[in-house]
């Protein structure tokens, strides 16, 4: 059995109510949810205080502290698991720009991602958020492939299984948005 099967399999097991198949899930997951919440802080600037194991464990408690979320399959799991991330990193942002009262605000580029520059400031976070918030009224689909790549680190063939979509319709999705968000981002 893949990996993709077993976490299916478990996912199905856990909706039916068994806790050991949680368990498992989540031994399982761990360290590819930390691997993805290092890729994607390594974008944030130098001294981000939020940790990738904090930013995990936030979003395990959100994931699997609560009521069972029905799951579909591996891809839909994580497409839940960025969409928490992108809130959890927005929440963050915005406790920080509150702390600061509005601090000097930089234009935002993206970082990390074929060749986008780093993100290094709560507000420009914040500035994504609305962009890509902007995005979603014109093209859904494309704001959760920006979404799926950018917070959860998915490739292209996981983000069309996710999506039910084909690779090439993602790859194109992703080339329309990044030029969609980088032409807003800098208009602001």
């Amino acid at each position: 059995m893949t990996d993709s099967q077993q976490i299916t399999a478990w996912l199905t097991l856990w909706r039916n109510g068994d806790e050991q198949a949680r368990e498992r899930l989540f031994d399982t997951v761990h360290n590819q949810l930390r691997q993805i919440a290092a890729n994607l802080l390594q974008r944030e600037r130098a001294n981000h205080t939020l940790e990738p194991s904090a930013l995990v464990n936030e979003l395990c408690v959100r994931l699997f502290g609560g009521q069972v979320v029905s799951y579909q399959d591996r891809a839909h799991f994580f497409a839940i698991a960025a969409q928490t991330m992108r809130r959890i990193l927005i929440d963050y942002a915005r406790a920080g720009v509150a702390e600061k009262r509005g601090g000097g605000r930089q234009r935002v580029t993206l970082s990390g991602v074929d060749g986008w520059t780093p993100i290094s400031r709560d507000e420009d976070i914040l500035a994504l958020d609305q962009a890509l918030s902007r995005l979603a009224m014109v093209d859904p689909r494309a704001a959760r492939v920006v979404e799926l790549r950018f917070f959860a680190g998915l490739q292209e063939d996981e983000i069309a299984v996710a999506l039910g979509v084909s690779e090439i319709t993602v790859k194109r999705d992703w080339k329309a948005a990044r030029a969609w968000l980088i032409s807003h981002l800098h208009s602001r």
